[in-house]
């Protein structure tokens, strides 16, 4: 039978340069995957630990593994200018960009603890994301045709808040979910944003028209979460334990 752990636990990384960032996550998918095959090998059921991590990175483009380089719009000598990197990596997606202002969110989930769909953990992220953004009075939707949050969509003003890209293997997750709050939107000129041409970018600072931090952000996102993964599994959120890991890295710490 199999032992189900429900428990989350957070991981503020901080301000993390983006290859980093990845060999963190890339640490707590293998050990969460060494527990699968060690309790299948093995014949045992010990259970699997589920972490969420919250960063923020350095100018840099990704490119997911189908993606299509001729997004980028920006030469070698224009990147190094600006000082963005560019890094291919193995989610699914096109291109994108992540920054300062930005909140990242890894969620590095055993998905066999909650449910085994992953239309339903693309579709659960993004209204996470819709839940939290009401809290600051925005409207925003996700949708079928394009993955991602979206403010207006449908219309010829739609304008997208928060990329998504994940990859999952053996039921365990990894990327996540980038969401604008007080991102510099010049850098999004570099790319065609997840290879959708004419699709405009915003972020929550400019539909509210004031500053808000990240650090506001995250601690409006984090309960969405716990609080849809405690609906979608049945449980009461009182058996959700989560333990804040605040890294030493300071640096942006309150955006």
């Amino acid at each position: 039978m199999l032992n189900t752990n429900k428990q989350i636990e957070i991981k503020k990384l901080g301000f993390k340069e983006y290859s980093k960032a990845l060999e963190i996550q890339n640490h707590y998918h293998d050990e969460i995957c060494n527990i699968k095959l060690s309790n299948r090998k093995n014949n045992r059921s010990i259970p699997t630990p589920n972490y969420l991590l919250f960063v923020e990175h350095n100018h840099v483009y990704t490119i997911g593994k189908s993606g299509d380089l001729n997004n980028l719009l920006f030469d070698q000598n224009l990147l190094k200018k600006k000082g963005i990197e560019l890094i291919k990596i193995g989610r699914g997606g096109d291109i994108t960009y992540h920054g300062p202002g930005q909140i990242v969110s890894y969620p590095i989930f055993d998905l066999e603890n909650f449910f085994t769909d992953i239309h339903k953990y693309l579709r659960t992220l993004e209204f996470i994301v819709v839940k939290t953004l009401k809290k600051f009075g925005i409207v925003s939707m996700g949708s079928e045709d394009h993955t991602g949050v979206w403010i207006d969509k449908g219309t010829t003003n739609e304008r997208k808040i928060c990329a998504l890209g994940i990859k999952a293997s053996r039921w365990v997750t990894k990327h996540g979910l980038a969401l604008n709050v007080n991102t510099d939107l010049s850098y999004f000129d570099g790319i065609i944003p997840c290879g959708l041409k004419g699709k405009a970018v915003t972020s929550m600072s400019k539909e509210i028209g004031k500053k808000v931090k990240p650090y506001d952000g995250t601690v409006c996102l984090f309960p969405g979460y716990l609080s849809h993964y405690v609906e979608s599994s049945g449980e009461n959120i009182r058996r959700i334990i989560v333990s804040c890991n605040i890294y030493t890295n300071r640096r942006n710490e309150n955006g």
